[in-house]
């Protein structure tokens, strides 16, 4: 507490800064907080960061879309190397296994994979946008707007990409080099990626098409380790395991080879001035091979391997289709919007050979399974209008919501795994989906000069059907009932405009976030038992609030924010019993967890005419506070959710054509465990803190072609956040346009 009260006051003395004097300048380019005046419709006055295609360019080493988000306050994506699928983001309150409590859209297309609540298949499909098509991003903190779903308890990033409205082309070349040096891994990892775009505006229609391809080659994903090295080798690395356990490493696997392709077609037509319709087709395509690395040594010289190594080999082969539909109306009174969207996996498979298929021979084929996930995919239908009543004194919004998530996972038996024509009997089967109904409304009113009131509420109907589960070593195949749930969110914020310059806005809701299809059927085993122990999962009920003040001037911006959430039945995995068999982890509903903390965000631009400087400071106390079933868990910190988050960049434009950028990150150290009990952080499983420094410089040659050269990770900082981290990588990138 008593490091809360000192940053808050710091945060105050930043706040009355006479730095941010206001200015006759232009309009920043980035804005860490503020409203958009393109969404009328869904947001209340709140808590928001921003970022523009230029700010991308300029001062971020992006190779893809969540790149970009790197250096706004509180967020962290687990992006484990360049081409990593599982990418999920964490927010002020919520960790890396916390997918399902974030909402990512991209042109209205929905991108997190509500199919799951984790770090593997329940990440955002980022795969979907390349940094070159945004226009800009928005970011909103917390759920307290009525028209999004419980899924925004941490936050929503919204993804807007270009429409043309002339004739324009577009093409950039990039690769990055990352030099990887841990336990015996000595690697030089070389990424390629080439996109181009080439669009035009005819009368009332509007045509945008891209097409990026990235070639990557990633550090290791997993470490192979035992108590001991096997009888008959040598070498491996003495370690400790993340509970302080002695361990051998015996090598890397997961040594990662990506070739992506996205695909994208963008069209808008003006049917009259007001009217407009737009579709986006997405097409993502991966294939991705996974190698392993023995550090051991047979008596004859050779390198040897056990069984542990095959999890560390596979092959990924997948194609998604997104399918985005919008239609928006405005008027001088009413503006209106409705927007489908469709999510599917044409197929999603993943080929691994057994344990009992030992390297080097399982390299060439041999026993293995196939893991599908073709069908797997959502729908979404929102409707929503905003009415302006009077001279703008009081805007009412109404909404309606639908989707469906599908849940379609099966696990074959190959003899061949590297051979999908040789699929055989089905070993695990996880199917089910889950559906939601919704309506919302909400009123914002000017009670008086400077004040003003948005009341909302949600309401939502939840079911989940269809549920099965079927393991081939179990007694016999689970059906599962259907489930129903029905939750009402109120939200209220209360914003004051002080002056011109200074803001207090005071934000208050509930939020239901209801299990995902995967946390109540995908499949779970102990032993040879088909566990699956969780599907009468409840919904989370999130009440969140925030208390902020803001000052913005031309030249910059600060915001102190104090932010409190406490959570019943959050569900979470931890150690439990399990019917028939021995306690285990799995999804449960935790009893209560609280998260409050202070946020400071910055930003001055034109400093003596020529710096930029942005940065945040986020403390949270975020801990399990109840919890029956696993009580050494309480007054924990929650998973993968540090006391301190920090960022700032700071950019230098010595011309209007050169742009230099020193940027950095950093987090304290966070745990995987409930109950804290990974003391170990710095090794494989384990979560460490760290502090990253980056730097970029692009060079504006003329009106057509941009040069850009960058480091991430300057001072090779070697971390795990589970997984080791990219080490010092390199990045030269070149943009043409026409």
């Amino acid at each position: 507490m008593k490091s809360l009260v000192s940053t808050a006051a710091l945060a105050a003395a930043l706040l009355a800064s006479p730095a941010f004097a206001a200015t006759n300048d232009a309009p920043p380019p980035i804005v860490v907080i503020g409203d958009r005046a393109d969404d009328h419709i869904a947001r209340p006055a709140e808590t928001t960061a921003s970022v523009s295609a230029q700010t991308i360019a300029e001062k971020i080493n992006a190779t893809s879309v969540e790149d970009a988000l790197k250096y706004l306050p509180s967020l962290v994506i687990r992006k484990r190397n360049i081409g990593d699928t599982f990418a999920p983001i964490a927010t002020r309150t919520s960790g890396l296994g916390a997918s399902a409590r974030s909402l990512i859209y991209a042109d209205g297309a929905l991108l997190s994979a509500l199919i799951a609540n984790n770090n593997g298949n329940g990440s955002p499909r980022w795969t979907l946008v390349t940094p070159e098509e945004i226009d800009h991003i928005d970011v909103i903190y917390g759920p307290f707007s009525a028209a999004y779903a419980g899924n925004s308890i941490g936050t929503v990033v919204n993804i807007t990409t270009r429409n043309p409205d002339h004739l324009e082309a577009r093409a950039t070349a990039l690769t990055n080099v990352q030099t990887f040096d841990y336990y015996g891994t000595h690697r030089t990892l070389p990424t390629w990626q080439a996109s181009g775009s080439i669009g035009d505006r005819f009368g009332p229609l509007s045509l945008l098409a891209s097409a990026t391809q990235t070639t990557a080659n990633s550090q290791p994903v997993s470490f192979i380790t035992a108590t001991t090295a096997p009888t008959g080798t040598t070498g491996g690395y003495n370690d400790a395991s993340k509970t302080g356990a002695a361990i051998k490493v015996l090598g890397a696997g997961g040594l990662e080879h990506h070739v992506q392709d996205t695909y994208k077609i963008k069209a808008a037509l003006d049917f009259t001035p007001d009217i407009r319709a737009t579709y986006v087709l997405g097409i993502w395509h991966d294939d991705t091979q996974g190698a392993a690395e023995s550090y051991l040594t047979s008596a004859t010289g050779q390198a040897a391997y056990t069984g542990a190594f095959s999890s560390g080999v596979y092959t990924r082969d997948a194609l998604h289709f997104s399918h985005a539909l919008n239609l928006t109306g405005t008027t001088p009174r009413l503006d209106w919007q409705v927007v489908g969207t469709i999510y599917h996996y044409a197929h999603d498979l993943q080929n691994t050979p057994t344990s009992a298929n030992v390297l080097p021979a399982a390299a060439t084929g041999g026993v293995g399974t196939i893991l599908r996930q073709d069908g797997t995919g959502w729908i979404t239908l929102d409707a929503k209008a905003a009415r302006h009543i009077g001279d703008g004194a009081q805007i009412l919004s109404l909404g309606a919501h639908a989707d469906r998530m599908t849940l379609a996972n099966a696990t074959y038996a190959a003899t061949d795994w590297l051979d999908t024509a040789t699929q055989g009997a089905p070993t695990a089967l996880s199917q089910g989906r889950t559906r939601t109904l919704a309506i919302w409304a909400q009123d914002a009113v000017k009670l008086a000069r400077g004040l003003t009131l948005t009341l909302g509420g949600r309401y939502e109907a939840w079911r989940a059907y269809g549920g099965y589960a079927y393991l081939n070593t179990a007694a016999a195949p689970v059906v599962q009932s259907e489930r129903t749930a029905t939750g009402f969110s109120p939200k209220a914020t209360l914003e004051w405009k002080i002056t011109p310059a200074y803001a207090l806005r005071l934000s208050g809701g509930q939020a239901f976030r209801y299990p995902t299809v995967g946390e109540l059927y995908q499949t779970t085993t102990v032993g040879t038992l088909l566990a699956n122990p969780n599907p009468n999962l409840m919904p989370e009920r999130a009440r969140s609030a925030e208390l902020a003040l803001e000052r913005r001037g031309p030249h910059g911006t600060a915001r102190l924010s104090l932010f409190n959430e406490v959570i019943a039945n959050a569900l979470i995995s931890q150690t439990g019993p399990v019917v028939g068999g021995a306690a285990t982890s799995y999804v449960q509903n935790v009893d209560r967890t609280r998260a409050r903390g202070v946020e400071i965000a910055l930003e001055r631009r034109d400093i003596a005419g020529t710096v930029d400087v942005q940065g945040s400071l986020t403390y949270a106390d975020a801990i399990t506070s109840a919890d029956t079933v696993f009580p050494a868990a309480i007054g924990k910190l929650l998973p993968s959710v540090p006391r301190w988050k920090a960022n700032a960049a700071v950019t230098w434009h010595p011309t209007s054509q050169v742009s230099l950028t020193t940027a950095a990150r950093y987090a304290s150290r966070n745990y995987a465990n409930l109950d804290n009990s990974d003391v170990v952080g710095n090794t494989f499983g384990g979560f460490y803190q760290y502090f990253v420094v980056d730097a970029r410089a692009t060079f504006r040659m003329n009106d057509h072609v941009d040069v850009a050269v960058g480091v991430d990770n300057l001072g090779n900082d070697k971390y795990f956040l589970y997984h080791p981290f990219p080490q010092r990588s390199f990045t030269a990138q070149v943009n043409w346009r026409m």
